[in-house]
């Protein structure tokens, strides 16, 4: 079992960053597929972003590209989410997740869920 720690998370006025982490709990989370998911209010959860093990091929939602960023530190078993020029339509919760392949991933299919973090952008 992968427990999935989140932090970053919070209120930003719109065109401003915000940067997510989070940290896994298993050394071998570093073989895995991870990224972010969000659910905003009377929508359902959507991928937006996943990184491959190595860190060498990413996705990106249509929405998000350009604007997020997303890393991870295999050494400290952590990916970031670097979240630029923020609207108001990124108002969301936001998952961690982690596991599988980096296809069943971005099909919406990991293994492992964070808590969830608010992310709020105002206008």
């Amino acid at each position: 079992q992968v427990q999935l720690v989140e932090s970053g998370g919070g209120l930003v006025q719109a065109g401003g960053s915000l940067r997510l982490s989070c940290t896994a709990s298993q050394p071998t989370a570093h073989t895995y597929a991870m990224g972010w998911f969000r659910q905003a209010p009377g929508k359902e959860r959507e991928v937006i972003t996943a990184i491959d093990w190595s860190g060498e091929t990413t996705y990106y939602e249509d929405s998000v590209k350009g604007r997020f960023t997303i890393t991870r530190d295999n050494v400290k078993n952590t990916v970031f989410l670097q979240m630029n020029s923020l609207k108001p339509e990124d108002t969301a919760i936001y998952y961690c997740a982690c596991g599988g392949t980096f296809g069943s991933f971005i099909r919406g299919k990991p293994d492992y869920w964070g808590q969830g973090t608010q992310v709020t952008v105002s206008s």
